[in-house]
């Protein structure tokens, strides 16, 4: 599974480029403002009625030996390794309607991923790098990532500014209004953003920092999947519907088109408001995020999956070989951001599912809390350069750890057996703006309990990534 959200990156650069820097003094009057720092190779235009852009992602990463008694089939590898993964994606985007209150845009987007990642992508639910596909039969041959039609609906004549990004290519949009995006997707495009822990091309690379990992969101196994999401926008508070195809199987490339019987459904509300108060620092933007999903599809119970292996009925615990399309998963999360000084902000993530049916789409997760922050490179007369350190820690329910414990496979787990423990992470980098859309960051992650095993690890991953926006 690899998921890269783009309106994420964009997010990110529009927030914090040299252009739109919000810097403010101790006292609380802003600074002056500082030159404009290109941040992208080539200007792009917020006037005309077509969109051209793109990007390549390039991470390099690596760990040495650690302690290992045994190992399975999906298990993270003892042994030294290291590997290369490179991403690169083409933008297009035409305004068939350039009136902001009805605004329409037809989306294309193609994209490529090659490469591999360390173990290929096995053994760890918080995989170390969110450009890896997990399947490497799929190859690097082009394929088309989004195809799409965005539609607004506005409810007032009162415009504000937007950003353009690739899947809205308006600079004014109504105040309240409704969109509504249908077609191929990610549904983290529009679903548990965040703008400290959420690109992995400019911030952290981990799984579950830059998305909630107890999140089971519909997707094949790059990340995409067909569907609709619809928006509500108000001046302080937005809310979302989305409604998505789930794989045939767990973290299959292929769609069930039959949504009467497999589906993913997505709510999200979202409340744009300082946590610190509106008396302490109101100048001090802040967002909370709540989501739930419900998902059907043809899923299998972790218990039945045991009870057949130690009845002899079955060789090994399989929990695919009691798969049923009854199946139901649900599970909520949490997502908040604020602003602590002008440069600093801290994020935090709350992830949970029901953990008793099969992880099917995105990772092996059954709970999850993540915390971080960033501190902006404009500290220190960098404005684009970024510092992060974050920490995540999952979990599993017990079901999910009798299977794994009696060597039963998941889509990505299984060392043959288990002695459980939380899977901690923590993760920092250092991202350099090198010149225009040119960036470099260091990156470190270390991993206690791999694959929630307490008899391996710890591990410690290097990397280097190169990015370039075009």
């Amino acid at each position: 599974m690899r998921h890269k959200s783009i309106t994420r990156h964009l997010l990110y650069l529009s927030l914090f480029s040299g252009a739109a820097l919000m810097a403010q003094r101790p006292d609380g009057n802003p600074l002056p403002e500082a030159p404009s720092i290109a941040t992208t190779m080539f200007p792009h235009s917020d006037t005309l009625p077509f969109y051209v852009a793109g990007q390549a992602n390039i991470v390099f990463q690596a760990h040495a030996p650690f302690h290992s008694p045994y190992d399975g089939p999906n298990s993270l590898q003892s042994r030294g390794e290291y590997k290369t993964s490179l991403v690169g994606t083409l933008f297009l985007g035409l305004q068939l309607n350039r009136n902001p209150r009805y605004a329409t845009d037809a989306i294309v987007d193609f994209e490529s991923a090659g490469g591999r990642g360390i173990s290929q992508a096995l053994g760890l639910a918080g995989f170390t790098n969110l450009d890896v596909v997990r399947n490497p039969n799929l190859g690097s041959k082009p394929y088309l990532a989004r195809v799409q039609i965005h539609q607004v609906l506005g409810l007032t004549d009162k415009l504000t500014e937007a950003d353009r990004t690739p899947y809205s290519l308006s600079s004014q949009l109504p105040e309240r209004r409704f969109e509504l995006h249908v077609g191929k997707m990610s549904l983290p495009d529009y679903l548990d953003i965040n703008s400290i822990g959420s690109d992995s091309h400019l911030q952290f690379l981990n799984w579950t920092v830059d998305n909630n990992g107890a999140w089971d969101y519909a997707a094949d196994t790059r990340g995409y999947t067909y569907g609709a999401v619809l928006e509500y926008h108000d001046r302080s508070w937005s809310a979302r519907y989305a409604l998505a195809a789930m794989p045939t199987v767990a973290n299959g490339i292929d769609l069930d088109w039959a949504f009467s019987r497999a589906s993913g459904q997505n709510f999200e509300f979202e409340l744009r408001k300082s946590l610190l108060g509106h008396l302490v620092a109101p100048e001090r933007k802040g967002t909370v995020r709540v989501l739930s999903f419900v998902n059907h599809a043809n899923m299998g119970l972790y218990r039945d999956a045991v009870n057949a292996y130690l009845s002899g009925q079955d060789k090994t615990p399989d929990v695919a070989a009691h798969a049923k399309f009854s199946s139901v998963k649900y599970g909520f999360g949490l997502n908040a951001e604020q602003e602590l000084t002008p440069n600093l902000r801290a994020f935090l993530r709350f992830g949970w599912n029901e953990g008793q049916h099969e992880s099917y789409a995105y990772t092996e997760v059954d709970q999850t809390v993540a915390l971080g922050g960033d501190y902006s490179g404009r500290g220190f007369s960098r404005p684009n350069d970024k510092i992060g350190v974050a920490f995540v820690s999952n979990a599993i329910k017990r079901d999910h750890q009798n299977y794994l414990r009696y060597g039963g496979l998941g889509f990505l787990l299984g060392d043959g057996k288990l002695n459980y423990a939380r899977e901690d992470i923590l993760e920092s980098y250092y991202n350099l703006h090198a010149w225009r859309g040119l960036y470099y960051a260091l990156n470190l992650q270390f991993i206690n309990h791999p694959g929630y095993n307490k008899d391996r690890g710890p591990v410690l991953v290097e990397a280097v990534r190169m990015h370039v926006d075009f």
